[in-house]
C-alpha cells in the first residue's frame, strides 16, 4: 500500500474516536448529550450558512476545515467544559500534546497544515479564525436556547460566565452578537441563567 495513502488511512481511523467524546451540551430535543463529531458537523455547516454574517469576507473553505479539525485534540485532552476554571487551567498543555500525536499521523505536508490550522483558530486573530469561534460559541449557546438553558442550569452557570465565554463573539460577527444578547437577555429573565 502506498505509504501516504495509510497515513492519510489511518489518520481518518483515528479521528473516528471523536464520536465518542461526549460533551456537556444537550441535543435540541435534550434527550441526550451531543458528541464532537456531531459539535463539528454542526459548526461546519454553520459556517457555510452564516458567513454572510462575518465581519469580514472569509475564506469558507478555511472556516470548515478549522472548525472540522479544531476539536480532534479532544480525542487525547477530553472535552474540557467551557465553565470549568481548573479544567481551563491544563487545557492547552493538554491540547498542544494531542496535537503533536493525532496531526503527526498524516503525511508530512499535512501535519504541518493541520497544525497551522489549529493553531490559527486558537490564536483567534484572522478573519477565518474570529468567525470560527462564532459558530463554535453560538452552536451551544442555540442548543441551550432549544433546550431551556439545560446544561446551564446543570452547572449553575451565570449570566457573567456566558458573558465572559462570548466576550469577543463581535470581532467575528457584530450580527450574530446582538442575536446572541437577544438571546442571553430572554434566558436571564427566565430565570435559566443566574443574574448574580
Amino acid at each position: 500500500m502506498d505509504e501516504r495513502l495509510k497515513k492519510q488511512m489511518d489518520f481518518l481511523l483515528e479521528v473516528d474516536k471523536l464520536k465518542f467524546i461526549t460533551r456537556q451540551t444537550y441535543l435540541s430535543n435534550g434527550e441526550r448529550k451531543e458528541n464532537d463529531a456531531e459539535h463539528s458537523w454542526h459548526l461546519a455547516l454553520m459556517a457555510v450558512l452564516l458567513r454572510e454574517y462575518a465581519n469580514e469576507p472569509v475564506d469558507v473553505a478555511k472556516v470548515m476545515t478549522m472548525v472540522l479539525i479544531h476539536d480532534l485534540v479532544e480525542i487525547d485532552a477530553g472535552d474540557t467544559y467551557a465553565y470549568d476554571a481548573a479544567g481551563n487551567k491544563t487545557k492547552r498543555e493538554r491540547e498542544v500534546k494531542a496535537a503533536q500525536r493525532i496531526f503527526g499521523i498524516l503525511p508530512e505536508d499535512q501535519a504541518e497544515m493541520f497544525r497551522a490550522l489549529w493553531e490559527e483558530f486558537e490564536a483567534y486573530e484572522t478573519p477565518e479564525a474570529k468567525f470560527a469561534h462564532v459558530c463554535d460559541n453560538m452552536q451551544p449557546f442555540m442548543l441551550n436556547h432549544a433546550t431551556g438553558g439545560r446544561s446551564w442550569q446543570e452547572h449553575e452557570v451565570k449570566k457573567s460566565q456566558v458573558l465572559g465565554r462570548n466576550s469577543r463573539l463581535a470581532e467575528g460577527s457584530k450580527t450574530m452578537k446582538q442575536y446572541f444578547d437577544e438571546i442571553l437577555a430572554e434566558h436571564v429573565e427566565k430565570g435559566n441563567l443566574k443574574d448574580e
